[in-house]
């Protein structure tokens, strides 16, 4: 991250910041991707991104492409802020009197950072899920009323957020938005070893001095690659992690016990392509969505905001 130095509030605000500014753009491709990985071998609607967008389009309205956004934009700020305040606080503490971090140490603040940020990220994503799926299972009972198991867990036409949450804590209590923690873990513990170090030597190559702070530009692209980088290498995990969490499915499609079980019906059933699913999806997502948060956060927006709030209040 950046060399200077910036007060925790700051970085929270920046994180937050850039996290709604990215999930407004992207989200579409996102509820794309979702789609995607969910459909399984004798029950697929959708042929590719575009093809998911425009059926969306056709059968839900241009809204229906937003589908659990607001699940997003509600809880992207924490998350973001936590994953980014978290590389922060661990690069800091495994730095030595400001010298530069070693690729392991920078691996290992990004493991920390991965870490702390599931505990918004489950929930969250658990929530979504949901929301973006119910035009696919919709979908599914016009076009094939046979597909389509009734009596899921979620049986509510549009449920809303706050119908699942209260369904699920009624249910399986807290456990329940927790669904998919350890895939949740193994997708974005190695997704954030692999982003952190790599944002990090990728924006050093272009700074202009020794100790001057990267370009923006530099920043931008340096947050795109790493994370869709990132985003590709853990994207079997985002499958399995997706696929568990989905709690309505069709009666052709499998349902699954843990990540062994997922891992090995996904294997017979549909073969070691099928954890790519959404692959592209995914880099379209993160890329802009990290390479905005690093703009914002190296262009000091929390900064700002903090300096300007002590004005309003004299």
């Amino acid at each position: 991250m950046a060399d200077k130095q910036i007060s925790l509030p700051a970085k929270l605000i920046n994180g937050g910041v850039a996290g709604l500014i990215g999930v407004t753009c992207v989200f579409p491709i996102d509820l794309a991707k979702t789609r995607l990985q969910n459909q399984q071998n004798g029950s697929r609607l959708y042929t590719s991104m575009s093809d998911c967008l425009i059926k969306t389009i056709r059968s839900e309205g241009y809204f229906g492409m937003y589908r659990g956004a607001a699940v997003n934009l509600t809880l992207v700020t924490p998350e973001k802020a936590i994953k980014l305040a978290a590389n922060d606080f661990f690069r800091h503490h495994l730095s030595k009197d400001g010298q530069k971090l070693t690729l392991l140490k920078e691996m290992l603040a990004g493991c920390g950072a991965g870490t702390c940020q599931v505990i918004v990220t489950t929930p969250m994503e658990m929530l979504k899920i949901q929301l973006q799926d119910a035009g696919r299972i919709a979908a599914q009972r016009k076009l094939m009323p046979q597909a389509v198991t009734p009596g899921g867990p979620v049986e509510m036409k549009s449920p809303t957020a706050m119908q699942l949450t209260r369904q699920l804590l009624k249910e399986k209590g807290i456990a329940g938005l927790y669904k998919g923690l350890g895939a949740t873990l193994l997708r974005d513990v190695p997704f954030s070893i692999i982003y952190f170090p790599l944002f990090a030597n990728l924006n050093n190559l272009g700074k202009k001095g020794g100790d001057g702070p990267a370009p923006f530009y530099v920043s931008f692209i340096s947050g795109c690659i790493a994370g869709s980088t990132a985003a590709v290498a853990v994207n079997p995990v985002d499958v399995i992690k997706t696929r568990l969490q989905s709690l309505t499915r069709g009666s052709e499609e499998d349902s699954y016990s843990g990540v062994t079980d997922c891992i090995r019906k996904i294997l017979r059933n549909e073969g070691p392509a099928a954890f790519l699913k959404g692959a592209y999806c995914r880099a379209l997502v993160i890329a802009p969505l990290f390479g905005i948060a690093q703009v914002v956060y190296f262009l000091g927006v929390g900064e700002f905001i903090l300096s300007y709030l002590p004005k309003r209040n004299n």
